[in-house]
């Protein structure tokens, strides 16, 4: 998939949207308006999808910190698109857990939950990083209800069907403790808004 590299992407705006502006004033709108459109354009996607998508990529490549720098670069999360304002918080989850700071990511997962995710996959991971979390605290009640919750939904990836199956039995061991290295192992692959559907243009 071709993507725009982000920092070309801020130029490429400055260009239109100032360029365009220039043009306008100096012989006319329509002089202007092409590059002017450009940037609005530009911008306009930047705002509803951020960085996203490209941060995703950069998790799926294992590239922790280059993905938290990309991610920071989403300055407007309140306005992203709906679905993907929940996918914001549930990848700073991810980064969270990456960096074995449970709290903070059950924090960020719980936002994605509350925010809205795209389709039940996302949700299914939220919730099974979030019972994880709540079995490596030994709180076993509050990792079955997600557990229950996640029953609800229509799961369709393989491997994420595998690891709730996994968490299943472990809980089902009665005065097991859950092993805290299982947290986050949902968040090495990063997430991708929309399953198959076809997606915007990477940032």
């Amino acid at each position: 998939m071709f993507t725009i590299n982000i920092y070309l992407r801020f130029a490429l705006m400055a260009v239109g949207i100032i360029g365009g502006i220039g043009l306008w004033s100096a012989y006319g709108f329509w002089y202007g308006f092409p590059f002017l459109l450009t940037g609005i354009f530009l911008l306009i996607g930047y705002l509803m999808l951020g960085t996203i998508m490209s941060t995703n990529m950069l998790l799926s490549q294992t590239r922790f910190h280059e993905a938290e720098q990309r991610l920071k670069l989403t300055l407007f999360p309140r306005i992203l698109l709906v679905g993907y304002k929940g996918v914001y918080y549930m990848t700073h989850g991810a980064l969270a857990l990456q960096k074995k700071d449970f709290n903070t990511g059950e924090v960020w997962l719980k936002q994605a939950l509350e925010a809205g995710l795209p389709s039940d996959n996302e949700r299914g991971a939220a919730m099974l990083q979030l019972a994880m979390i709540s079995a490596s605290k030994n709180n076993k009640m509050a990792a079955q209800n997600y557990m229950a919750d996640i029953k609800k939904l229509n799961i369709t990836e393989s491997m994420l069907k595998e690891q709730i199956r996994d968490l299943e039995k472990q809980l089902k061991q009665l005065g097991q403790s859950m092993n805290p290295s299982m947290v986050g192992m949902m968040g090495r692959g990063g997430f991708r808004p929309g399953g198959k559907r076809r997606m915007p243009k990477m940032k």
